[in-house]
C-alpha cells in the first residue's frame, strides 16, 4: 500500500509539473520575441534597428525627437547697452551755483533740486535756461558732465549732481522660479546673471533639475542651472530688457520591464545615454532581465522618413535593440543618446518562467517529503 501510494503521489507531481509548464505564469515584463513578433509577420508597422558600434554613426544622423537636441547659450553678454541711460529712465538733478545773481538758484539757496525728470523717447531731458540736453546712451558720469557743460553757457561756476533711476529699459525681469520674482534695476554695466538670481532670493527650493531660459529681444536661450554654476564663462552680463524664466527641466523617458523602477524618469543632465538611462531606472534585475533584449522605443515626426533615407529611419516607429552580453553592444549603449519621451524596456529572459516552474515543483516536493 505504501508503495502504491508513493507511485500515485509521484504521478500527481509529474502531472502538476507538466501542468505548470504548460500554463502561462504571471510575469512582470514581456519577452523580446513577443514585442518583436510583428516584425516577422510581414505586416509590421515599425522598424527594428540593432544598435552596434557599426550602426551607431548612421543612427546619430537621424532627426532628434522631443527637443532641439541641445541647449543654446550665450558666450558673452552685456557690454554696450547695459546700464546706459535710455528713454524711460528718470533723472534726479541737483544744480549748485555760488553766484549771487545766478539764474539757476534762489537767493540764500546755493542749490536747486530738479527731481524725477523722465528721459524722453528721443533720449533728452529738459534743463531750465538750457533746453533739451541729449544724454541717451551715456553712463551716469558722462551724463553729469554733459549737463554741466550745457549749463556753462549761462554760468561757469555751476556744478551738477546727477542720479539715474532705471526705467524699464534698464531693468531685468526675473519672471519665475526664484524666491522673489520681479523687476531689478541694473545699477552698473557689470551685473551678472548669478548676481541677479542672488538678489531675487535664489532659485526656488522646490524646483527639481532647474532650467534657465533667457529672453533677449526676439531670441531665447536656455541653460541648465548646474551647467551655469559649474562654468564661470556661462555667467553672462545682463542687459536692460532681459527676461529670465527658471523652470523645471520637463524632459523625461519611461522605464518599463525588468528594471529596478517602472516610472517616468526626468532628465537630470543635458544628455543621457542608454546605459545611463538603465542605471537611473535602478539597473536590470539579475533574476529576470534578458541582457540581449533591452529595447528603446521611439516615434519620429512626420517627414523624418522622407528621402534621402540615409538621414532618417525607414519607418516613423522604431525599436532599437541592444545586446548587453557583448562588448560591442555595451560600448554602443554607452554612446547611444536617449531622446525625451523614449521608452526603455528591459524584456524578461525566457529562462525566468522556467525557473519559476522548477522552484514551485521543488517546493511542493519538499512539502510532500515532510508528510
Amino acid at each position: 500500500m505504501k508503495w502504491g501510494g508513493r507511485m500515485r503521489g509521484a504521478r500527481i507531481f509529474v502531472l502538476l509539473f507538466l501542468a505548470l509548464g504548460a500554463c502561462t505564469l504571471p510575469r512582470g515584463a514581456a519577452i523580446d520575441s513577443e514585442i518583436l513578433r510583428e516584425a516577422d509577420s510581414g505586416q509590421d508597422t515599425f522598424a527594428v534597428v540593432p544598435v552596434t558600434r557599426a550602426t551607431l554613426p548612421q543612427i546619430s544622423k537621424w532627426p532628434v525627437t522631443g527637443w532641439s537636441g541641445g541647449y543654446r547659450w550665450l558666450s558673452e553678454g552685456g557690454g554696450p547697452g547695459s546700464a546706459y541711460i535710455k528713454p524711460g529712465d528718470r533723472i534726479n538733478l541737483v544744480i549748485w551755483d555760488s553766484q549771487d545773481t545766478s539764474l539757476l538758484t534762489s537767493p540764500g539757496q546755493p542749490a536747486t533740486n530738479l527731481p524725477d525728470i523722465e528721459v524722453s523717447p528721443s533720449g533728452t531731458i529738459f534743463v531750465p535756461y538750457v533746453g533739451e540736453v541729449r544724454i541717451n546712451g551715456m553712463s551716469q558720469s558722462q551724463a553729469r558732465l554733459e549737463v554741466q557743460e550745457a549749463l556753462s553757457a549761462i554760468s561757469q561756476s555751476a556744478q551738477v549732481q546727477l542720479q539715474v533711476v532705471a526705467g524699464h529699459a534698464n531693468t531685468v525681469d526675473m519672471v519665475s522660479g526664484v524666491a522673489r520674482p520681479g523687476s531689478i534695476a541694473l545699477q552698473s554695466r557689470k551685473v551678472s546673471l548669478l548676481s541677479l538670481i542672488a538678489q531675487s532670493g535664489g532659485i526656488a527650493a522646490n524646483l527639481k533639475n532647474p532650467l534657465l531660459r533667457l529672453v533677449r529681444g526676439a531670441k531665447t536661450y536656455e541653460i541648465r542651472a548646474d551647467d551655469l554654476f559649474a562654468n564661470a564663462r556661462r555667467n553672462i552680463t545682463m542687459r536692460g530688457g532681459d527676461k529670465v524664466i527658471i523652470k523645471e527641466d520637463d524632459r523625461y523617458f519611461t522605464a518599463l520591464g525588468a528594471t529596478g523602477a517602472e516610472e517616468l524618469i526626468y532628465f537630470d543632465r543635458e544628455q543621457i545615454t542608454a546605459l545611463e538611462a538603465l542605471s537611473m531606472a535602478g539597473g536590470l534585475q539579475d533574476s529576470r532581465a534578458n541582457l540581449q533584449g533591452v529595447l528603446i522605443l521611439r516615434e519620429y515626426p512626420e517627414g523624418a522618413t522622407a528621402p534621402p533615407r540615409q538621414y532618417g529611419p525607414e519607418m516613423r516607429q522604431v525599436i532599437f535593440t541592444f545586446d548587453l552580453t557583448s562588448a560591442d553592444g555595451l560600448f554602443a549603449a554607452r554612446k547611444f543618446q536617449l531622446n525625451p519621451k523614449d521608452t526603455v524596456i528591459a524584456t524578461e529572459s525566457p529562462i525566468g518562467p522556467a525557473n519559476t516552474v522548477v522552484s514551485l515543483v521543488a517546493g511542493l516536493l519538499n512539502i510532500r517529503a515532510r508528510l
